[in-house]
């Protein structure tokens, strides 16, 4: 695969609507060409403890971001006709189907494809499948790990391998 949009959600607590931030990391022709983060407001807008811990957003730091709809008029253009990837989609698709529901948003129905699935198949012997550690078996040291941007540029690193 030469051309794709790697794509991360964090979440402000169990909800899969409450996307705090996301990450998106284009790649075409085999290389990065461009990147977009942004922090939104989660709905619902409360916080729980154990998200803030792993990715250290508060509601301080998205109480004055863009809602979701917003934000996804930024990144749409940049992912237009591209398949999305993640690792373990199964996470970052239900958000975004979340979160289209939820803004009464029509869903395009993405391409979406898996670096954790891929990796599985095609990179025997890891000691898991984590996303720094198959990264980092990829060339590529997460050092901002849960950030959703890096999270994203991870991802694009694994599926340049496994894809």
């Amino acid at each position: 695969m030469n051309s794709f949009a790697a794509i991360d959600f964090e979440t402000a607590n169990e909800h899969r609507t409450s996307v705090c931030s996301v990450g998106v990391v284009l790649v075409r022709d085999r290389e990065i060409t461009d990147t977009f983060y942004s922090l939104i407001r989660p709905e619902p807008e409360f916080y729980r403890y154990w998200n803030t811990r792993v990715h250290g957003i508060t509601l301080a730091d998205t109480v004055n971001a863009p809602i979701f709809p917003h934000v996804w008029q930024q990144i749409e253009p940049l992912i237009q006709g591209l398949p999305l990837i993640a690792h373990n989609k199964g996470f970052d698709e239900s958000c975004l189907r979340a979160c289209f529901r939820t803004y009464q948003m029509d869903y395009p129905d993405y391409d979406f494809l898996c670096t954790l699935q891929s990796a599985k198949k095609v990179l025997k012997g890891l000691p898991n499948y984590q996303l720094h550690t198959v990264s980092e078996y990829c060339g590529f040291v997460l050092n901002n790990h849960h950030h959703a941007l890096a999270d994203a540029e991870a991802c694009a690193r694994i599926a340049l391998h496994v894809f």
